[in-house]
């Protein structure tokens, strides 16, 4: 199929040529005139298996012929299928082997990472052998580097690498899936070299940045029949421009730098290196400027001279649109609408970008207009259903399970997915319902039963018996055996995904991203015998990393030609239309990984792989994928939370075009900044919202018969500063919704700082020598320990307790020298059958003094209403002060009130209501009238009437669309039928 050759035969394509149609087409030419079965007998080795699939694909159009063997380079074996090698270790036995090491190396020197890094150590040192040993360097290399300070650091990484020396000493029986491909690519250069095949053997796609494939593709360029294609060779740099690539560490960023390397490996030089087709590329005078914008930056004197040769820059950007975008939601959108007006042009087109955050809100916009895109990553494994109800279940193991954990499980859908699910959820409902507006933090078995009990639901106490026992109280601690960890996981998965009457595991197992969880974690119960002992929490660290590192795609059928690639698959795939998004740095490119092993010069000396290799595959991913016919180059001005800077290299090709001015190049540039503008126009015109009328402030008229008929005492003051906040409740008997994870709020601390007060005063009472710090601080600590389990809130409110009691033990004294408590939590109703309402409350304390007066006690564990406020708004005590004179406490009877007190648990001082001024016959007067003006049918209840500050947030401001309308707008009132 070829000619014969003097030396190692490479060819390549230049960038913007759809490569796995030129590949092909390349084929047929060399294979006219040949017998049929020639092409039976050629095998073409890809890189990837969307390349390979693609390449059958076209194959597969026509016209008739014999197909190649196409094999990834993962089935090496295939090409020489009697040589001697062993099997390759599964890589996670590799790293749990690896951890079992790494554990006691942690636990016996501590200060070299905390335990909860065992994962994250391990994979990183497994990732640092695994290169070693595609790059074939031995430990012993690493340990002979010259480092002069030998610091402590570098210590602690030699007692690492001696980790990795027994796995690669042991590598010849045992390889890892690096070293065996090695192995298998020195064997079949060996066999190649005393026995060279006569059959061709073309390697496509790959760039050499690896050190096997490298060597694989030098072995099959030697070939009598063998050549390598290289994707996206840049023809149009000079050959001093290449001689520049000869200071490593100063180009190794540049995209054609691994050309160059191969080259150098090769004994080739740039013109040795031959065009596979004559296909040329989308545009040769784009290809030039690309080319020259990337040139390394110590050489970048070479825009002044080579600049002027350029051909007309308008005609080199004719198809290039720029967008920068405000924000990164404006840039997708903006991506959406043009692959939309794709989609309806029959066009193909393509997003490249390697962010995922990017690529998610552009499927999402597409969402709108029912187009999935084919996307090449598919959605990482631990974010997919099944991925996250793992995660949730293994966090179980680890951490107390509180409310929202244990409502997010249930809520999951493929908890209790076997049988019966609408019951489930209809019960997780009533649950969530309950638990808000109880409170239950921290669930478990007891109190999942009680607060269950008396659900209107058929079969609710089974339910809340299944789930009790199955989510909660299933936290594990000290390290067990890794099969015992993934066994359990698996079993209590099953469990809680099939539901209590299910035979199976409901749908856990079921799609795509099911069946790749079970392969995970099949995998990981099949290898677990070697991985040792394991906490909870490292074992849930594990288990999200090997979900994390795994990939599954949708079962729906995409849109066949709108596409989302990585940047692996832009290298040797076409399209008529490519956005390349997210050209921000951090984004393109990716900022390197940071090593914890070695700084670049040791790398550099020990024959490992830059940081910079990175880069220069991205930049060769965008010279690629810049050269395609039509091209949109979008980034975001903004992130969420700073300005961004743009690419590297849009940054270079703005600058080299703003300064060629003699060639047209900042009116090009801004050509491609104008069709930007004209889509980000599309864009707001899209998302603009018509704004109708504010909303007005409202003030409800309700009728009569549905106005409330009774009140609390506590409920006067909400009705005199936010009328609407009892509207809502009591006449749309709308009760606001509890937090889900209820926490140490006020209304908790209030409510505990009561029972504090009357235990304590019930157990003083009648003895004032029991008035003591000690003593009062037990009970509130027996209180606290009861009804508050958090304990660092329960420390704090101790404290406060302990800061307050010298001033509230000195008037507690004071209070038992002129009376005595009568009533905790004392009860009282008034009824007013004249206007048919009833007024209710509860006097926190109520003390009677020798001459058979009452005084009224309420405890405030924020700060009490001064007197001004209780004059006009704060009217609570006065109001029960009139109660008692009524005869509303029947445990009390009527009785004068001496006075009423607030009492301050912040500072443990007295606040007076003021009776002298607010009589309590007076006051319960003025709350009758009050209340019979709110009983006319022409009354409304105005929202936020009289807050006490503006910035106060109501309960019902979202009903009442606080935020249109503010405290100056003045109230519709509505009559209401």
């Amino acid at each position: 199929m070829f000619e014969p050759s003097a030396g190692p035969r490479v060819f390549a394509l230049d960038p913007g040529v759809d490569f796995p149609r030129a590949v092909l087409a390349g084929l047929r030419d060399r294979l006219e005139g040949l017998a049929p079965e020639a092409a039976g007998r050629v095998d073409l080795i890809v890189n990837t298996r969307r390349m390979q699939r693609r390449l059958r694909a076209l194959f597969d159009a026509g016209p008739p012929m014999l197909v190649p063997r196409i094999l990834l380079l993962t089935e090496l074996d295939l090409l020489e299928p009697g040589l001697p090698l062993p099997s390759a270790v599964p890589p996670l036995r590799r790293r749990l082997e690896l951890m079992q090491l790494v554990a006691p190396l942690l636990e016996s020197e501590r200060d070299l990472a905390a335990r909860s890094a065992l994962f994250d150590l391990t994979e990183s040192l497994a990732a640092l052998m695994e290169e070693m040993e595609g790059e074939g360097v031995g430990p012993d290399r690493i340990a002979a580097l010259d480092v002069g300070d030998m610091s402590g650091h570098w210590q602690r990484t030699l007692s690492f690498i001696r980790i990795v020396q027994g796995f690669i000493d042991r590598s010849g029986e045992a390889p890892g899936p690096e070293a065996r491909q090695r192995m298998l690519v020195e064997r079949l250069t060996q066999s190649w070299s005393s026995a060279p095949r006569s059959t061709p053997v073309i390697l496509a796609g790959s760039t050499g940045s690896r050190g096997t494939t490298k060597l694989l593709m030098e072995a099959v360029s030697r070939l009598p029949q063998g050549a390598v294609i290289l994707p996206g060779f840049d023809f149009e740099m000079p050959k001093a421009a290449w001689a520049q690539f000869e200071k490593r560490l100063e180009s190794e960023d540049h995209p054609q730098y691994r050309y160059f390397d191969l080259m150098a490996g090769l004994g080739l030089g740039p013109d040795d290196v031959r065009r596979w087709t004559d296909t040329p590329p989308p545009s040769r005078p784009r290809n030039a400027l690309v080319s020259l914008s990337l040139r390394p930056a110590p050489f970048t004197d070479a825009w002044l001279s080579e600049g002027q040769t350029l051909a007309a820059l308008s005609e080199a950007t004719a198809d290039i649109t720029l967008l920068e975008a405000p924000d990164p939601r404006a840039e997708a959108l903006a991506i959406a609408m043009r692959l939309r007006l794709a989609a309806e042009d029959g066009q193909t087109a393509a997003l490249i970008t390697p962010d995922r955050m990017l690529t998610r809100q552009v499927a999402a916009a597409l969402d709108r207009w029912n187009i999935l895109p084919d996307d090449s990553a598919g959605m990482p494994l631990h974010l997919s259903p099944p991925g996250r109800f793992l995660r949730h279940v293994a966090a179980l193991f680890s951490t107390r399970i509180d409310a929202e954990a244990l409502l997010e499980l249930l809520k999951h859908p493929l908890s209790h997915s076997g049988s019966a699910r609408n019951q489930h959820l209809l019960l997780t409902r009533e649950l969530e319902l309950r638990i808000r507006r109880e409170g239950l933090p921290y669930p478990d078995a007891p109190e999942l039963a009680r607060i269950m009990q008396d659900a209107p639901s058929d079969g609710a106490a089974r339910w809340a018996d299944w789930v009790g026992h199955s989510l909660a109280d299933r936290k594990r601690d000290g390290a067990r055996p890794l099969a015992d960890w993934v066994a359990d996981h698996i079993s209590l998965a099953e469990a809680i995904a099939g539901g209590p009457d299910a035979d199976g595991p409901g749908a856990l197992w079921q799609m795509n991203a099911g069946q790749k969880a079970f392969e995970v974690m099949t995998r990981l119960a099949r290898e677990a015998p070697h991985g040792g002992e394991l906490r909870a929490a490292e074992y849930a660290a594990l288990l999200g990393g090997l979900l994390s590192g795994e990939e599954v795609r949708d079962r729906d059928a995409p849109h066949a030609g709108i596409m989302i690639w990585g940047t692996l698959e832009a290298r040797v795939q076409g399209a008529d239309l490519v956005i390349l998004g997210g050209l921000n740095d951090g984004s393109w490119p990716e900022p390197p990984a940071p090593d914890p092993w070695l700084n670049r010069t040791m790398r550099l000396d020990a024959g490992l792989l830059l940081p910079e290799r990175r880069i220069g595959l991205s930049a060769h991913d965008y010279q690629q994928a810049v050269a395609a016919p039509e091209v949109w180059l979008t980034r975001s001005i903004r992130s969420d939370d700073a300005e961004t800077i743009p690419s590297r290299w849009l940054n270079r090709l703005q600058n080299l075009l703003g300064g060629l001015e003699s060639r047209g190049g900042p009116a090009a540039l801004e050509a491609m900044r104008m069709r930007g503008a004209a889509w980000l126009g599309r864009v707001r015109a899209f998302e603009a919202v018509v704004q109708g009328a504010p909303a007005a402030r409202p003030s409800p008229a309700p009728p009569v018969p549905a106005r409330p008929r009774a009140l609390s005492v506590t409920e006067i003051k909400t009705l005199i500063r936010d009328p609407y906040a009892i509207y809502a409740r009591r006449v749309l008997r709308l009760e606001p919704l509890g937090p889900l994870v209820q926490g140490p709020d006020a209304l908790i601390r209030g409510t505990l700082a009561h029972e504090v007060m009357e235990r304590f005063i019930r157990g003083v009472s009648g003895d004032p020598a029991r008035l003591t710090r000690a003593a009062l601080l037990a009970e509130a600590q027996g209180v606290f320990a009861e009804g508050a389990p958090w304990p660092a809130a329960r420390a704090m409110w101790l404290a406060r307790v302990d800061r307050m009691a010298q001033t509230f033990l000195a008037a507690e004294r004071r209070r038992h020298d002129t009376a005595q408590p009568v009533a905790f939590e004392a009860k009282g109703n008034l009824e007013w059958q004249d206007i048919g309402f009833r007024l209710h409350g509860r006097a926190d304390r109520i003390d009677r003094g020798p001459d058979g007066r009452v005084t009224i006690y309420d405890y405030k564990t924020g700060s009490p209403p001064s007197e001004k406020e209780q004059r006009a708004f704060d009217k609570q005590l006065l109001i029960e002060a009139g109660m008692i004179e009524a005869g509303a406490f029947e445990d009390i009877g009527p009785s004068s009130v001496a006075a009423a007190v607030f009492i301050g648990l912040r500072d443990g001082r007295d606040v007076p209501a003021p009776l002298a001024d607010e009589p309590p016959g007076e006051v319960l007067a003025k709350l009758k009238a009050l209340i019979l003006e709110y009983l006319s049918p022409d009354q409304g209840f105005t929202a936020r009437r009289a807050m006490q500050k503006s910035d106060f947030p109501g309960s019902y401001d979202q009903l009442s669309r606080f935020g249109e309308w503010d405290v100056t707008t003045q109230p519709l009132r509505e009559i209401l039928a």
